[in-house]
């Protein structure tokens, strides 16, 4: 199968509050569209057509992106009218800027910009851009380069709870997948596709009469349409050419990225199954029979937590004390997981790893550093938290060790040793003595 057509964006475009979301869905089909040796011919009513926004907005995108930038007096695209002083003639010749190699910019496919809103396909580029640098992008980035565009919050970041249903929108859509709470501190790991995963809507284009005028009678107009705009392919020459027939979706959309849960767009978790380092589930020995009632993702985050206390010089046994003491002070869990995040797992003192609660570990004295900020004795961190909402029982998990290496593991072992102590001990039954 070819790989769809692409256009590079520069990035000052995708980042600059200067150019409206529209002029990133215009920039993108003017680019595609100029890659003929003619440059790109369409009018304003055929672009309109194919982006499936208001004639008017292409001309103000248009407008935009011909003028020169403010701040560095870049001109993105150059516009030749063809159009003589009576009105007959053909459309405009667009052609937008050569960038230089050095100069950072976003790929995207053509069609993207006629399958995404504006607002959206921005989201997709900065998305892109994020990939291909490997950014672990948070959604603050986002809200940056998606501002507000009109209303008393015009040029301020958008909420990211806005951010947050852009990006399910194109997940939903299947141009992205995202993993979420997979990355670097708990961020979402986006995979950018360059075809949507599943079949979507094609504007049909419509027949114009008219050149690169806009609705208001803005530009100038021409009485004879080039239509050798549709594809590369198109012959040179002229003569009578039919428009070819476009395939639309009108059913639903076949997914082609699996078997889903019923979200469309969402795929199902292939990935590898929960396992604990030996030396972290040392450390939760006390807290065994909570993981039975926590999700996999919890246990997975008490677990980075442990590594990562741990990597920062605390020792093993004061963490396991740590959690010994504060399970047996207190008296009632309702959220297993939500205790041991917000306090089982707490460090309390100052920065140092060896201070426990305002005392050294090593020698049991109180800690010089912290002493005037020691909390009193007894101090439950669990009473000061509100309820949380009861949540629907699951059953219980029962966790099995490895009877050689010790190793936990969510599932029964057959034999009672895990995979790598089996193959050791079938091998050294094989050897002759």
């Amino acid at each position: 199968m070819p790989r769809p057509q692409r256009v590079r964006v520069p990035w000052r475009v995708v980042i600059s509050s200067l150019y409206a979301d529209s002029a990133v869905s215009v920039y993108v089909k003017v680019a595609a569209l100029a890659q003929r040796p003619e440059g790109c011919t369409a009018s304003v009513r055929y672009l309109s057509s194919l982006l499936g926004i208001a004639r008017s907005t292409v001309e103000r995108a248009l407008t935009q992106l011909m003028r020169p930038a403010p701040d560095d007096e870049v001109v993105e695209l150059s516009s030749y009218r063809r159009t003589h002083p009576g009105g007959t003639g053909t459309t405009a010749v667009r052609r937008v800027r050569q960038q230089p190699l050095t100069e950072r910019g976003a790929w995207v496919p053509s069609r993207a910009a006629e399958a995404l809103s504006p607002r959206q396909l921005r989201a997709y580029l900065a998305l892109s851009y994020a990939v291909a640098t490997k950014h672990p992008i948070t959604l603050h980035e986002l809200a940056e380069v998606l501002r507000s565009r009109t209303g008393k919050r015009a040029g301020e970041p958008l909420a990211t709870r806005s951010v947050s249903r852009i990006l399910d929108s194109l997940e939903a859509l299947g141009w992205i997948s995202i993993d979420r709470r997979a990355g670097l501190h708990g961020r979402h790991v986006y995979t950018v596709h360059e075809e949507p995963v599943q079949l979507c809507l094609e504007a049909d284009a419509a027949d114009s009469e008219e050149g690169s005028g806009g609705d208001l009678d803005e530009g100038s107009l021409a009485k004879k349409e080039d239509l050798r705009i549709d594809s590369p392919d198109d012959e040179a020459t002229g003569g009578i050419r039919r428009r070819r027939e476009q395939v639309v979706a009108r059913g639903p959309a076949e997914n082609l990225a699996g078997d889903t849960t019923g979200t469309v767009g969402t795929r199902t978790y292939t990935g590898p199954g929960l396992t604990l380092a030996p030396r972290i589930w040392r450390v939760l020995e006390p807290v065994h029979h909570l993981l039975g009632d926590m999700t996999t993702y919890v246990v997975r985050r008490a677990a980075r937590e442990v590594g990562r206390q741990l990597d920062r010089g605390v020792d093993p046994a004061q963490l396991h004390a740590r959690l010994q003491h504060r399970i047996a002070c207190t008296e009632e869990i309702r959220s297993p997981g939500g205790w041991l995040l917000g306090a089982g797992l707490v460090h309390r003192g100052c920065g140092r790893a060896a201070c426990e609660s305002g005392t050294t570990w090593a020698t049991g004295e109180r800690c010089p550093e912290c002493l005037p900020a020691t909390p009193a004795a007894g101090h439950n961190a669990s009473a000061e938290q509100p309820p949380e909402p009861r949540r629907p029982q699951r059953p219980p998990q029962t966790w099995h060790e490895c009877s050689d290496c010790k190793a936990p593991a969510p599932r029964p072992i057959p034999t009672g040793r895990c995979r790598p102590c089996r193959t050791a001990h079938e091998e050294l039954a094989g050897r002759p003595t």
